[in-house]
């Protein structure tokens, strides 16, 4: 498999006769933005038809560019082929740098690869996996100063982007493990905005946590990202207990039984209660 990601800098050089002087002007575009695609697209059109008239299988997306072939070696022949195609006949450059002939499991397009194995699947690539986690602990800082409602209003908005670009992914097990990541994130902030440990025991106990298991858990001196794995975290914030707060899933649909209770999270203006 090629691919080719292009330079995305197009150059074009005039000349014009003003008082016997010539000069040079150059007009750069800057393939970027909302224009990217539109740009690269008159300017890649001669290479679409190229590859079509060689018979390779690919797909093309703005300036990023994979070709799928059988071998390593074909795949380096049709590397130089399409370098001095976009050189000499589109004065194009291949960018090199993230240019490669590899494996599509080993390779990734528009925030997606594939599985190895005799049936690839389209995953999600690593990198997009580590931008997720990043943007989530962003919105779930425990220092923010929001209530829990407030923090799931806001994480929903992501979530839902997020899985309408990837949930066309085949490997739902890895969205389920990210809406399992993700609660672990939120029950933590609950446990730290409760703050102390005779509050945490109280709370804990009105969610119906058993009375030796929430003294343990409220005397433990793990953090909150350790115990909001806890069993009794997970009593007293289950999975629907989220979804009646309407924090959206990027696997499984959200079950729709909402809990008959009530959490307290803490706000920088003082305690509240969220109805579920």
């Amino acid at each position: 498999m090629c691919i080719l990601p292009f330079e995305t800098q197009i150059k074009h050089r005039t000349r014009t006769i003003k008082r016997n002087y010539a000069i040079e002007a150059k007009v750069t575009f800057c393939v970027r933005g909302a224009l990217s695609p539109l740009l690269s697209n008159l300017m890649l059109d001669g290479l679409d038809k190229e590859l079509e008239k060689r018979g390779h299988r690919f797909v093309r997306y703005a300036d990023d560019c994979n070709i799928y072939v059988r071998s390593q070696r074909a795949g380096e022949r049709v590397m130089a082929g399409i370098e001095k195609f976009l050189a000499k006949r589109l004065r194009l450059k291949v960018n090199k740098a993230k240019s490669a002939v590899a494996k599509p499991s080993v390779r990734k397009f528009l925030g997606f690869s594939f599985t190895s194995g005799k049936e690839p699947r389209r995953r999600i690539a690593p990198q997009a996996l580590d931008r997720f986690k990043a943007r989530v602990r962003g919105l779930t800082r425990r220092t923010r100063g929001q209530s829990l409602a407030q923090t799931v209003k806001g994480l929903s908005v992501y979530l839902i982007g997020w899985r309408g670009y990837f949930g066309f992914c085949q490997t739902p097990s890895v969205l389920r493990a990210l809406d399992e990541w993700t609660r672990r994130r939120l029950r933590a902030i609950a446990w730290k905005q409760w703050k102390r440990g005779r509050t945490r025991f109280a709370e804990l106990r009105r969610c119906g946590v058993g009375r030796d298991l929430a003294a343990q858990t409220a005397g433990s001196p793990h953090g909150p990202w350790r115990l909001a794995n806890s069993p009794a975290l997970t009593i007293a914030m289950p999975n629907r207990f989220f979804a009646s707060l309407g924090l959206a899933s990027v696997g499984a649909p959200p079950p729709h039984n909402p809990p008959n209770r009530r959490i307290r999270t803490r706000t920088s203006g003082g305690v509240g209660g969220e109805e579920p």
